[in-house]
Parts: structure tokens; sequence; C-alpha cells
């Protein structure tokens, strides 16, 4: 009740029901606040401190733990199936129609932003997974503007035994950057670096950012020695370019650049040249704590819809720890900005929803299985198979293929060799197996046309 309903209720002045609310207060008996639609009301607000009103502090806590179990009841828990189904639509795999422009990627960067991929997977699958006709210019336009930005973030283990391709590497958003670089570990400083890579590391460190030109010139290696240095050091965590092309330069080799460049007439697609400027990676501001792992919160639920310990295995392992997290979602909870109940079935511990998601999820329950297909390469971040759905767990790398039918693993595609989970007639398993080996092309799509012209010369 308001203080003036107080005043009429009891027939005592204004005054001293202000003193007798402030010395209550001050003992923590009562809160003020807008507790109730009436309150909360726009009119009401305009009205100031008049429209302010009181409750006592027990009661209102057993008022609150009443409405969040009411609205954890209201939650029916789907299916993994289902689930997978909703995380597909959430994150725009089979949204149609497809989004697309720069915009939208961008839209997609924030969503993916810390996981980290295989180089080589993120433009031929992740983002080509999620965006309709995918045009590397849109990427090469983030990095430019300073909207986005590659990096390894998870130190490496040894130097130069990994190539370029398999590196993992995220993109991040520059206004996070120093978010992920804080809560990553820094690579080590004592590194043994080969000759080349040791020369790139002494000229940045003395010269700071330097287009790729003056790298050669300025540490007197061949253009072909300078190019494996930089991917050494890219590996390693210690550099990356101002643009996206850098990183897909180094993913192709020299020849079939030159075959691409002059095909395409589009060098900056894949030229070191047309990168922009190559630079040690520096390490950002230190965050606190608590607002590192609120940030890390709210990223986990835009990139999932719905949080729980299972679904993020395949984090990485300098993410905060769970129970660190679980603080925020109950202060989230508390707050009326997430949901919490079991929207999962199967999946042990607390779960947390954005309220978008679980109307999402509800819709899709509603929908009929239709029998679509989804293929998504084994280093997608939907390759959850054997952890929220039945069956093996089918590593993370680019040429590993899961196919997923209404949600629901039915063929598995790694090292080499494809696998049928469930059984199909043959009709069936012909067309499933085409879509798990050649992805899903899109109808006039330039990938599609290739493929065409692939199978018209065989």
């Amino acid at each position: 009740m308001t203080a003036r309903d107080l005043v009429e209720s009891l027939d005592v002045e204004d005054s001293c029901i202000a003193v007798a609310l402030a010395e209550l207060e001050s003992e923590g008996f009562v809160m003020r606040g807008r507790f109730t639609e009436e309150a909360s009301a726009p009119e009401a607000v305009q009205l100031g401190d008049a429209t302010l009103e009181w409750c006592e502090r027990r009661l209102l806590a057993r008022i609150h733990r009443y409405t969040i179990k009411t609205l954890r009841a209201e939650i029916e828990p789907v299916s993994g199936a289902d689930f997978m189904r909703f995380l597909f639509e959430w994150q725009g795999v089979t949204r149609q129609p497809k989004p697309e422009g720069v915009e939208s990627l961008a839209a997609v960067v924030a969503q993916l932003e810390g996981y980290e991929v295989p180089a080589a997977a993120w433009e031929s699958d992740v983002l080509a997974a999620r965006l309709n006709e995918y045009d590397p210019h849109w990427l090469d336009s983030l990095c430019l503007a300073g909207r986005a930005l590659w990096a390894r973030l998870t130190p490496a283990k040894s130097i130069g035994s990994a190539p370029v391709r398999t590196t993992p590497v995220a993109l991040v958003t520059r206004k996070n950057w120093s978010l992920w670089h804080s809560l990553a570990a820094a690579p080590h400083e004592e590194m043994q670096l080969s000759h080349g890579a040791r020369a790139l590391f002494d000229y940045f460190s003395a010269h700071g950012a330097s287009f790729f030109d003056d790298l050669v010139s300025g540490t007197n290696l061949l253009r072909s020695q300078a190019e494996t240095a930089l991917g050494e050091l890219v590996s390693a965590g210690l550099v990356n370019a101002d643009s996206y092309s850098g990183l897909r330069a180094l993913l192709i080799p020299s020849d079939k650049r030159r075959q691409l460049v002059a095909r395409r007439r589009r060098i900056a697609l894949f030229g070191l040249e047309d990168a922009g400027r190559w630079s040690l990676i520096r390490k950002g501001a230190a965050k606190n704590d608590a607002e590192a792992v609120e940030q890390v919160a709210e990223i986990l639920l835009r990139r999932y819809g719905v949080v729980f310990r299972k679904v993020l295995e395949r984090e990485a392992d300098w993410l905060p720890p769970w129970h660190a997290l679980l603080r925020v979602f109950r202060r989230l909870e508390a707050q009326g900005k997430i949901r919490g109940g079991r929207f999962v079935a199967g999946m042990s511990g607390e779960q947390y929803a954005l309220p978008d998601a679980v109307s999402s999820m509800r819709s899709i329950r509603r929908q009929e299985a239709k029998g679509d297909l989804v293929s998504l390469s084994g280093a997608d971040p939907l390759n959850l198979t054997g952890i929220v759905t039945p069956g093996v767990r089918v590593p993370a790398l680019t040429n590993n293929r899961v196919l997923y039918r209404d949600g629901v693993p039915v063929a598995t595609h790694a090292a080499g060799q494809s696998e049928f989970i469930v059984k199909m007639e043959p009709e069936k398993e012909w067309e499933a197996r085409q879509a798990l080996v050649r992805r899903n092309l899109q109808p006039g799509s330039a990938r599609a046309a290739a493929a065409r012209g692939e199978r018209s010369a065989h």
C-alpha cells in the first residue's frame, strides 16, 4: 500500500506516517518500491514518490517465491530433438528466409563470439550455414570497420605443430575484446619460435602494426618465408590482421590462391598484401570478475536461448565456472529478466532461458515434424550429438559431418566414413547420404552452381 492509503486507513497525519515508515525501513521491516501494475504504470510513475508502495519484507519475499514458482510451473519441458530444432531456428540455420548482408553477419558474430572454431570452418561451414549467399566481403567489411576481429584465444600447447587450417579461431565483437582476452590465458612469453617467426615477432615489437610488404622488406625474408612465419604466429595466437582476408590467404595454398584471383578478380579476398596491417595481439584491460561473469552469462543466453550445464560442454575451458554463472542466472531471474525452470527434458541441473526463447520453443514443439534434413560440420557450435541428443560424440573437426532429421541425429561422417545411426529405406538413405556429404546447397547459390559444374564434369 502507499503512504496515502495508510493515512486514510489510520487517520494519522502525513508527517507521522512518513516518519514511521522511515523507521520501519531502517529496521529492515518494510521495503518501498513499485510492486503492482497500478504503481508501475507510466501515469503513476510521473506522480513520483506519492505513488510509491510499501510492503512488509518477509511478505514480499513470499510473494516473490510464489511468483517464480508459478512461472516455472507454466513451462512444459521439450524433448532433446525439439530443443535441437529450436536451436537450428534460434541460430538461423533453418530460418526462412535466411538473413543476408553485413548487418545480419554482425548479429551472427555477436551470437557466436568467443566460440572457437577451426579457422578453415568459419566461412565454408559455420557462417555459410546461417546466412543466405554468404559473401566473404561482409566479414572483411566488419573487420576493417573495427566492429569485429578474429584471434586465437586458447594458448597453443606447442608451436609450429598445427597448421593454420585447424587452428581454433574465435570471432569477437571489438567492444568485448577486453572481456575475451582477459578471460583467456595469455600465451607463454618464452616461446620456441622458428627463425622467421622470431624475426617477424621482433619486427612487430619494434615497429608495431605493419603491412605485409613492410614485414618482408624489414625482415629480409622471402615472401614465402614471411607467409610461413605469419602462419606460425597466427597458430600460436600471437598475431592477427585488420581484415579477415589475411587469415583467409593463409588457409589457401599460394598456387590455388593465384587461380582464384585470376578467376574471380577479387584480390582482396585472397591476398596477404590486401589484408591491412598485421600486429601483435595486445592483452586488453582486465575486467572486474563479477562484471566479466555477467557479460559471459548474457552472451551464452544469447547464443543458446536456454542455458544449462550440459549444453556448455563444447565451450572453452577458460570460461567462468558453472557455479559462478549460476549466481548471475539466479539474480537475473529474481530481477525478472530471464526465466528459470525445466525447459529441456532429460537434462539435470538448473536451466535458465530468455523469455523470447521460451515462447519460441513452445511454437517449435507445436510444429509438425516434416522430416527436414540439416547437415552441419562437426566444428559447428550446434554439433551437440552425444550431449543434448543420443549417440556417440562427433569430434569437432571441419571435415566431420552430422546429419539431423527433425532434430534427431541420423547419420555421421567422420574419418572419411559415413555411418547411419537410424535405419532408413534405400531411397531415404540415398537422399540423406547426399545431404550429409554435399552439405546444404542452396538453390541458385554460387556453391550449388559450382557443385553442379563438378558433377557435370565427371
